[in-house]
């Protein structure tokens, strides 16, 4: 577990390696300043795979200019009209393929429901892990995970300012003890990476960007995609609400896993302490959140759902990335740890 220790000064990293021609374009405009590269534009936009390294990456890159960016790229390219103009495209693409893809309820009821159901066959990664899994494989998930829990909370607090009354109040209780209850080590970003240290990998803030799986970008993506723009705030609720109803029991796996492999206290503690807080969580975000937010604003009722569906689909993509590749015997990652 974590102990108070001094602050360590913030060095961003290095832009990523391209995966394409967006990517690409964009990793070395970004090296310039404003105004002084070209972006992509046209068809080469409109054509790139939704799910795909190119347009994944490229999302992920801007996404990062509004959490902590890149070394040796101005601060300014954040609101850069083209490079917004860009972004769009590129999120249309990523949004209408999740809406045609994932959307399975139109009810958020039913949507939440299926997820208080765990599955009877076990087949998930957590599950994997704690029967099955080697300490390799478990640190490969640590890796790709690391993408989104080193910046465990930061989007869903953009919602916040978008919600009225309870449901505001609901949100901002489940953030404050995300972000540690005013205790800066107890911060679950910070205690995701004492979790890192003690496996052995670097805790750094988006080390594994070029090692991670596409699929990984993809459910960081959406995260952001939802967090940033004020129409989608039913989604994000919705997605916000599939994490903490599913963490609370795959944590318990995980911590299981983790015990089984010899982990540290350290890596251990983590889980355990999602198990319970999530517990709570879940019964905060679906009766102090989504209930209130739909009583004042019913006609989001289909994108809280949406938000439901998205998130199962795009972690199921994920798990059955993971899965085959382990079962095979190789590595889930592009750069192998």
């Amino acid at each position: 577990m974590s102990e108070t220790r001094p602050a360590k000064p913030t060095r961003p990293m290095p832009l990523p390696t391209a995966r394409g021609e967006v990517s690409g374009a964009l990793v070395d405009a970004l090296v310039r300043e404003p105004g002084g590269a070209t972006l992509p534009v046209g068809r080469s936009l409109r054509t790139a795979d939704a799910y795909g390294d190119d347009l994944q990456l490229a999302l992920y890159v801007c996404y990062e200019l509004h959490y902590q960016g890149f070394s040796g790229v101005d601060d300014t390219w954040e609101w850069d009209p083209d490079l917004l103009r860009m972004r769009h495209a590129l999120e249309r693409r990523f949004l209408d393929a999740l809406r045609s893809d994932a959307t399975t309820h139109d009810d958020p009821d039913t949507a939440v429901a299926r997820l208080l159901v765990e599955s009877a066959d076990g087949a998930g990664v957590s599950h994997y892990l704690r029967d099955d899994g080697e300490l390799w494989q478990l640190r490969e998930y640590i890796a790709h995970r690391s993408l989104y829990q080193l910046k465990e909370a930061d989007p869903h607090v953009w919602v916040i300012p978008r919600l009225r009354g309870q449901a505001k109040a609901a949100m901002a209780a489940v953030e404050y003890d995300e972000f540690g209850a005013g205790r800066g080590e107890r911060v679950h970003a910070e205690l995701f990476a004492d979790l890192m240290t003690d496996l052995a990998l670097d805790p750094t803030y988006n080390h594994y960007l070029d090692a991670t799986s596409t699929r990984m970008l993809a459910v960081v993506n959406m995260m952001s995609l939802l967090g940033l723009h004020r129409a989608l705030r039913g989604a994000l609720v919705g997605h916000f609400a599939t994490v903490e109803i599913t963490s609370s029991p795959a944590s318990d796996r995980l911590a299981q896993a983790l015990r089984r492999l010899g982990a540290g206290e350290a890596a251990v503690f983590f889980y355990t302490e999602h198990v319970e807080a999530d517990a709570v969580h879940e019964q905060v975000v679906r009766h102090g959140v989504i209930d209130e937010l739909l009583k004042r604003e019913p006609g989001l009722a289909a994108d809280v759902a949406f938000g439901v569906d998205a998130t199962v689909f795009l972690e199921d993509r994920l798990a059955e990335e993971l899965l085959g590749a382990w079962r095979q015997g190789r590595s889930s990652l592009h750069v192998p740890l």
